[in-house]
């Protein structure tokens, strides 16, 4: 952020699907500020062929895309740096999680949003619930589609403010099958596939649920002054994470970060070596542990790693010392059962990773 200068405001349009009408709802709010002389542009827009969504961006200034090449093929992303150049008072950025193509200075659209924020411009954005990283899992599960798309929570929850853009997943489902969010043919893959009556529902909850939790949590920063949630704090659920080189550590790690979220609590993740070298793991496995460590670190959850020929035994006693009162461990953690017998006085949870069974 410039030195001295005041960051911009994040708005999210947050929705549990395609076509319930977050980016339309989100360009009928930039219309609003032009109608109030506010100084409003286009950073980046994805139509779908949507007509009703298209005319909604008439007499909005559109910041030109920048043309990146890679592999031969030429593609159009949001020129970031533009953005910031014009410097508008306030810019739409659709599509919040979009990955960027290659070349671009930033990995993600989310963090070019937060590169526009720091410039003091203020951003509307649209996102939909799968694509929040600590429900990837639970989305998976419902779905039996793995989002490969994410914002980490913290993102989210940096949001000044978050709108739940809703419509009944039968009323959704209408939209399909008349063709207003996709093409006919393409509607009717989805119908058959991820927009199924279930799907839609059980993604809805999950949509209202994490506004609801959102909305708390202002609340929360409003009614309780700064010493008095200081104070509080200490009285407070801490989580630790022991990590693992197996694969449902990342499952793991979303599981905990979620919990931690609705307790507002403290969240630490451990890893146990036996020695400084980590001697005792594959090459493979060691590239899954520092996987597993960047992960937190993008999570916002403080990574560990200490050494110890007794894992169980390091786990147990390093969460007393510092105040943990819940762990989480996968079933397939070594000496997890052991665990549990050492770790008496705090609350131990084995995480089993879920199995999806096709219906």
């Amino acid at each position: 952020m410039k030195s001295g200068g005041k960051r911009g405001k994040l708005k999210i349009f947050l929705g549990y699907a395609a076509g319930v009408g977050k980016t339309y709802q989100m360009l009928t709010e930039a219309q609003e500020l032009k109608l109030q002389r506010v100084d409003v542009v286009i950073g980046y827009f994805e139509p779908h062929g949507r007509a009703e969504t298209i005319a909604q961006t008439a007499g909005l200034e559109f910041v030109p895309r920048r043309v990146y090449e890679h592999r031969g093929s030429t593609f159009e992303d949001m020129d970031t740096a533009a953005v910031v150049a014009r410097h508008p008072q306030v810019a739409v950025v659709d599509e919040f999680a979009h990955t960027n193509v290659p070349g671009a200075e930033r990995l993600k659209r989310w963090q070019d949003v937060m590169a526009i924020l720091d410039e003091g411009i203020d951003v509307l954005t649209s996102l939909n619930i799968q694509h929040i990283e600590s429900l990837n899992d639970q989305v998976w599960h419902v779905t039996g589609i793995r989002v490969r798309e994410t914002v980490p929570d913290w993102v989210v929850q940096e949001a000044d403010e978050v709108v739940m853009v809703d419509v009944t997943p039968r009323a959704l489902l209408h939209r399909l099958e008349r063709g207003v969010v996709y093409s006919h043919e393409k509607a009717q893959q989805a119908l058959e596939n991820f927009f199924t009556e279930s799907n839609l529902t059980a993604l809805r909850e999950l949509a209202m649920r994490q506004t609801a939790h959102q909305l708390e949590e202002k609340r929360e920063d409003l009614r309780l002054p700064q010493p008095v949630r200081a104070l509080d704090s200490q009285r407070q659920e801490s989580i630790l994470i022991w990590l693992t080189p197996h694969p449902s550590t990342a499952m793991l790690i979303r599981r905990g970060r979620r919990v931690a979220d609705y307790l507002d609590s403290a969240c630490t993740a451990l890893f146990v070596a036996r020695d400084s070298t980590m001697s005792e793991l594959s090459p493979e496995e060691r590239t899954a542990v520092e996987r597993h460590l960047n992960f937190c670190r993008n999570l916002r959850i403080k990574p560990e790693v200490i050494e110890s020929p007794e894992p169980a035994k390091a786990i147990a006693a390093w969460a007393r010392e510092h105040g943990i009162t819940q762990i989480f461990v996968t079933r397939d953690a070594p000496e997890a059962q052991k665990l549990v017998h050492l770790a008496r006085d705090m609350q131990v949870t084995i995480v089993a990773e879920r199995v999806r069974h096709s219906s």
